[in-house]
């Protein structure tokens, strides 16, 4: 829409254009003036009008300042269309005022040259004078943006700043927070291996104590050095008589482990072959835990389970005799 300014006629003082006529914005003398300097000032026509008429034609200073806070609006450029209102011409503005009455009270920047202008044309010194002080008005404004602008940018950075350090500090929190789980989960973890294997350990003493209670010795008597055997007194006999058979009350035993070691110990002949096998199981130091079978190489015997109730007299390993531990099932 195009914009012609223009004085309202003294029949029209106060009054809006008679219904019927197109709604537009008839300029007053004062508006003219504000509208060619905002031009002759560079801004374009279309952003003058739009400006003055949205700020209420409340002045050059308002007009600009809308004109700087707007200056990115897409719209900007587009002719201004004023609004829907009340139907023109059927009330007077507010109090009774013409419209460049009321502007010029609201503006107290150019109250004094509303007074002039209605009175008189600007001359072109006048208009240079003006547009200059338009232009250190401009300068002034652009100024105190640019200082709030870098005032809210300096603000915006320590914000930023603050923000950063407090996520650093919060996420250093989490790795210790998450360093002292760890630390805590692998010494209970420890902790427990550790009872896990004393409750290993104490299960086979006690299992090695049950079985040495069964077939009546103890470790320590396991351990203990053999009984010196004292020498059997021989009788002499005549070479006519027949040779007796002689009776032992002991015999040496030798065992030879799964590494190559052996141990050997004296035993009663009476005593069970099972005493051999618990002195065995407490005293062996190849390593091995595992259940194991007794046997001799010549002649060729695998003694079993029940062969470790019978006593080793009634086995035929008195005097002396020497057994080899093997696992169970390899025998060979």
């Amino acid at each position: 829409m195009s914009w012609a300014p223009a004085s309202i006629s003294p029949s029209h003082q106060g009054k809006w254009p008679e219904i019927g006529r197109p709604q537009e914005w008839r300029w007053s003398s004062m508006e003219s003036t504000a509208l060619e300097s905002l031009i002759e000032m560079g801004f374009p026509q279309n952003r003058a009008e739009k400006a003055l008429a949205l700020t209420g034609n409340q002045g050059i200073e308002s007009a600009m300042d809308w004109l700087m806070e707007h200056e990115n609006d897409s719209d900007l450029d587009e002719p201004y269309v004023s609004p829907e209102g009340p139907v023109l011409g059927s009330e007077e503005p507010p109090e009774g005022k013409a419209p460049e009455l009321a502007q010029s009270e609201a503006d107290p920047t150019l109250r004094e040259l509303t007074a002039e202008d209605n009175r008189r044309p600007l001359s072109e010194e006048e208009k240079r004078e003006q547009t200059k002080r338009m232009m250190e008005l401009i300068s002034q404004k652009q100024r105190e943006r640019e200082e709030r602008e870098k005032r809210e940018s300096i603000e915006r950075e320590k914000q930023r700043r603050k923000q950063g350090q407090e996520l650093s500090l919060i996420r250093q929190k989490l790795q210790e927070d998450e360093m002292k789980k760890l630390a805590e989960e692998r010494r209970r973890e420890k902790l427990e291996e550790k009872l896990a294997k004393q409750r290993v350990r104490e299960k086979i003493e006690r299992d090695k104590a049950e079985r040495a209670k069964k077939f009546g010795r103890s470790s320590s008597q396991a351990s203990s050095p053999p009984e010196p055997v004292p020498p059997t007194p021989v009788p002499p006999s005549p070479s006519q008589e027949p040779p007796v058979k002689r009776e032992y009350d002991q015999c040496r035993i030798q065992v030879r482990l799964l590494d190559g070691t052996s141990l050997t110990q004296t035993f009663k002949a009476k005593e069970p072959l099972a005493a051999v096998r618990l002195y065995v199981e407490l005293n062996r130091q190849d390593g091995g835990e595992e259940p194991f079978n007794l046997l001799t190489s010549f002649p060729r015997r695998v003694f079993t389970e029940e062969d470790m109730e019978r006593p080793l007299q009634e086995l035929g390993l008195v005097p002396s005799a020497v057994l080899i531990v093997a696992k169970k099932g390899n025998h060979n």
